[in-house]
C-alpha cells in the first residue's frame, strides 16, 4: 500500500468516525474518533477466530504506517505551529515562573518519581528491566502532549490563567521533554557517555540552538509578510517557515519543536498585530484553525488504531495500569512545586493543583516515543512493556481526563465560590 493509498483510509476513517460522533456520540471531535478507532481494533481483535483475515489485514495496514515518523516527523511541526499561533504572549509572560519550573524542575522531578516506580513495579510483575531503561519510560511519559492539551482545552473552559500555564507548559515542555528523552536512551543504549558535560552539551545544542533558530526563522518570516499584503502568498509563507524550518532544525540537530513553537509565537502576536491586514488574518486563522483540527483527526484516530502493535500480555498490562495512577501521582508532585515555589509572590487561580495535574494530558508524542526506543540494549519483551505502559496511560488521559476535565473545573471552582 503506497503513501496515498493509506492517507486515503485514514481520511475516510476519520471522516466516517467524525460523522458518526457528531450525529450519535456527540463527544469532542478528536476523543470521539479515538474512542470509536479503539472499539473498532478491540471488536476486529475479539472476532479474528471468526475472520481471521479481517484481522491480518488490519494489522498489516496499521503496522506499516510509522507512526514514530508521522507523528514526529510530519504531524507535529503544523500542530505545534498552530497551537503557538493563538497564544497571547502577554498572557505567557505573566505565567512565565510557573510554565518555565513545570517545563524544567517539574519535568525532572516527575521523569525521576516515574521511572523510580516504574522500575519497582516492573520488577514486581517479573520484568527485568534496567532502572536506567525505566526512567527513559518516566521521560516519555512526563511531558504534557500539546495537541491533546490544546485540542480539549478549547471545550473545557478553564479559567485563563490556568489555560496559560498548560497551554505554555505543554508548548515548551515537548521539546525539553525530548532532549531528556533523547540524553537516556543514549546513556541507557551505551551510545553516549555517562558525563555531565556530553548531557549539559545535547541540552544546550537542542533546546538553546531549537528556540534561537525559531526566533530567527519568525523574525525572516515576520519582515516578509510586513513587506506584503497577498494573503495567499502569506499563508505559503507559513507553510514554508513551518515545513522547511522544522527539515532545517532536524537537518542540524536542533529541536524542532520548541523552533515551531518560538517561531508560531512571533507570528502570532507581534506578526498579526504588525505585519497582517485583517484579511490577512482572518484567512490565516482559518486556514491554521482546518490545518489543526484535520491532524488532530488523523493522530487521535492512529491513536485508536495502534493496539495492533501491541504485544498483549498479562503482567504488562496489569503493571500499565497501575503506572496510570503513578504518572497522575508523579505529575501531582511536579506541579506542586511551583506553586509552593511561586505562592508567596503570587496569587494562585482556585483548585490550581488540582486543575494542573488531571489536566496535564498525554497523547500521541509518547507513543511516538516508545515506538521508537532502539534495540540496543533493550530486549524486546522490555520494550513491549514500556509501550504498552505508555499506551494505557495515554488512553486513560484522553478518556478520562480529557473527557472529564470540564466536569472537574466546574465543581472546584464552584466548590471555591461556595
Amino acid at each position: 500500500m503506497n503513501l496515498l493509498d493509506t492517507a486515503a483510509v485514514l481520511l475516510s476513517l476519520a471522516a466516517i468516525f467524525g460523522y458518526i460522533n457528531h450525529r450519535v456520540f456527540k463527544l469532542p471531535t478528536s476523543i470521539g474518533i479515538l474512542l470509536i478507532g479503539l472499539v473498532l481494533s478491540v471488536l476486529i481483535l475479539l472476532l479474528g477466530d471468526q475472520w481471521p483475515g479481517l484481522v491480518t489485514q488490519a494489522d498489516y495496514f496499521v503496522t506499516q504506517i510509522d507512526f514514530n515518523e508521522t507523528v514526529m516527523g510530519v504531524m507535529l511541526s503544523f500542530l505545534l505551529f498552530a497551537g503557538a499561533l493563538h497564544v497571547n504572549l502577554g498572557d505567557l509572560r505573566d505565567q512565565k515562573g510557573v510554565v518555565a519550573i513545570l517545563a524544567s524542575v517539574g519535568l525532572v522531578v516527575s521523569t525521576f518519581l516515574v521511572g523510580t516506580s516504574a522500575y519497582f513495579i516492573f520488577q514486581w510483575f517479573g520484568m527485568n528491566l534496567s532502572y536506567l531503561w525505566c526512567l527513559v519510560f518516566g521521560a516519555l511519559i512526563s511531558p504534557t502532549d500539546p495537541v491533546a492539551v490544546l485540542g480539549i482545552l478549547k471545550k473545557a473552559k478553564v479559567p485563563k490563567s490556568l489555560e496559560t500555564k498548560i497551554t505554555g507548559e505543554s508548548l515548551f515542555n515537548d521539546g525539553v521533554g525530548v532532549v531528556i528523552y533523547l540524553a537516556l536512551v543514549g546513556l541507557a543504549a551505551g551510545t553516549r557517555e555517562a558525563s555531565i558535560m556530553s548531557v549539559g552539551d545535547l541540552f544546550l545544542k537542542e533546546v538553546g540552538g531549537g528556540i534561537l533558530l525559531g526566533g530567527v526563522l519568525g523574525f525572516v518570516a515576520y519582515w516578509m509578510l510586513k513587506t506584503i499584503d497577498n494573503y495567499q502568498v502569506e499563508i505559503l509563507i507559513t507553510l514554508a517557515l513551518v515545513m522547511g524550518g522544522y527539515q532545517l532544525a532536524s537537518a542540524w540537530h536542533l529541536s524542532g519543536p520548541l523552533a515551531m513553537v518560538v517561531a508560531g509565537l512571533m507570528i502570532g502576536n507581534q506578526g498579526r498585530l504588525l505585519a497582517m491586514s485583517d484579511t490577512t488574518r482572518q484567512h490565516l486563522d482559518l486556514f491554521w484553525e482546518l490545518i489543526d483540527e484535520v491532524l488532530n483527526a488523523l493522530l487521535f484516530l492512529l491513536l485508536g488504531l495502534e493496539i495492533f502493535v501491541l504485544n498483549w500480555s498479562g503482567q504488562a498490562f496489569s503493571a500499565g495500569l497501575i503506572l496510570i495512577f503513578v504518572v497522575l501521582g508523579a505529575r501531582m508532585v511536579a506541579v506542586t512545586l511551583p506553586v509552593i515555589i511561586l505562592r508567596k509572590t503570587r496569587e494562585f487561580s482556585p483548585g490550581v493543583i488540582r486543575i494542573l495535574t488531571w489536566g496535564g494530558l498525554r497523547g500521541g508524542i509518547s507513543v511516538a516515543l516508545a515506538l521508537a526506543l532502539p534495540k540496543e540494549g533493550l530486549e524486546e519483551s522490555g520494550r513491549q512493556a514500556i509501550l504498552m505502559a505508555t499506551y494505557l496511560v495515554v488512553i486513560f488521559s484522553i478518556a478520562v481526563q480529557g473527557l472529564t476535565l470540564r466536569s472537574v473545573v466546574d465543581r472546584l471552582l464552584k466548590r471555591e465560590v461556595n
